[in-house]
């Protein structure tokens, strides 16, 4: 295996939360995911790997595929199963192809973050222009976080619905960074904020050397 692919990310989750799962379903383009279902999402460098990568998942297990995309730097892969087993060994089949183990992947970093109080009306209908989750009404509070390696963003985002009662505005895994945007009560965005830190904070990996 070439010393320039790069395990940018491996994020699994053990259980997709309702929102995340429904607003994941609205943009990917292949099987739909559900909530309930285990994810993996992988995140490679060169992007063109990801076709190999995924052919191998495929060929020996049962995950099924939501996207596989390339975009400018990377690539990245997203499957998904009710059997958190099918997802593990998905991931080990990558891992298999790809001749790397999961301690190669980047250790992800929180590179922004902030959360506004009392959302301006107009500020609020911008945001709902691109937004693909739930509407951002205005004077709630609303948390902005940018994450790196872009595909992490998944486990934060999937982590605020875990922990708090909020909405899901939106959230975009691809690209050089991940970012979401969650909105509701200021407590309770103060809580998503801490655990998507967390989550973020736990993940081991390699040291990201950005350029």
């Amino acid at each position: 295996m070439s010393d320039r692919v790069q395990l940018r990310t491996f994020a699994l989750i053990d259980n997709m939360q309702p929102q995340y799962a429904a607003l994941t379903g609205t943009v990917v383009k292949g099987d739909v995911c559900l909530a309930g279902m285990a994810q993996l999402y992988i995140e490679m460098e060169p992007g063109s790997e990801i076709y190999r990568l995924l052919d191998a998942a495929l060929k020996n297990t049962n995950a099924k595929p939501g996207f596989q995309i390339v975009e400018r730097e990377y690539g990245q892969i997203e499957l998904h199963s009710f059997s958190i087993d099918d997802v593990k060994e998905a991931g080990e089949a990558i891992l298999n192809a790809s001749g790397l183990n999961i301690n190669d992947r980047i250790k992800p970093e929180v590179v922004s973050e902030q959360i506004i109080n009392n959302v301006d009306p107009y500020q609020a209908q911008l945001i709902n222009k691109f937004r693909h989750g739930s509407l951002l009404v205005p004077n709630e509070s609303l948390l902005i976080m940018e994450v790196e390696p872009a595909g992490y963003i998944s486990i934060a985002v999937n982590e605020t619905e875990k922990n708090a009662d909020i909405r899901i505005i939106d959230f975009d895994p691809v690209g050089k960074f991940g970012r979401l945007y969650v909105s509701g009560a200021e407590s309770e965005v103060r809580a998503a904020r801490e655990a998507a830190i967390n989550a973020i904070n736990d993940i081991e990996g390699l040291e990201n050397v950005r350029t």
